[in-house]
């Protein structure tokens, strides 16, 4: 997350169960926290699965650098 998120007003409608849920979970305080970082984690674990398609039995033990 290196440059500063853009963020736009939206109106949607949520399971409030399913908010509360993942608020827990992700240990914020406030609503909108829930959403952008959810939306967020989401976006990142895409580029993950794309990232593990690409490269599915051409890496070998080790190649990779942990971060």
């Amino acid at each position: 997350m290196g440059e500063k998120a853009k963020l736009k007003r939206k109106s949607f409608f949520v399971d409030e169960r399913a908010l509360s849920r993942a608020k827990k979970a992700l240990g914020v305080k406030t609503e909108a926290e829930v959403i952008r970082l959810s939306v967020e984690r989401i976006a990142e674990m895409e580029e993950f699965w794309s990232f593990m398609k690409r490269t599915r039995r051409s890496l070998r033990p080790g190649s990779v650098e942990k971060t």
